[in-house]
C-alpha cells in the first residue's frame, strides 16, 4: 500500500507472511505511531510500530467507512 493511505480501527488488512495459526488476515484494532492488530484465525494480539505495520501490509480486505 502506498504511504497516504489512511488506516482505521475496523479495516481488515492481509499480511505479507502468515502467522503460525496459518492466517493472513488481521483487523486493526488500534492506530497511531503504533498500530494493534488482531489475528482473525486465533485471536492473537500484536502491536507493530508503524513503519514496520506498512511494509508488511499486502492488502486491505475490508475498510470501514
Amino acid at each position: 500500500m502506498n504511504g497516504d493511505f489512511t488506516y482505521q480501527v475496523g479495516d481488515v488488512v492481509r499480511m505479507k507472511k502468515a502467522h503460525p495459526c496459518g492466517s493472513y488476515e488481521w483487523e486493526i484494532t488500534r492506530v497511531g505511531m503504533d498500530f494493534g492488530i488482531k489475528c482473525r484465525g486465533c485471536g492473537h494480539f500484536v502491536m507493530l510500530p508503524r513503519a514496520k505495520f506498512e511494509k508488511n501490509v499486502r492488502d486491505v480486505l475490508v475498510h470501514k467507512e
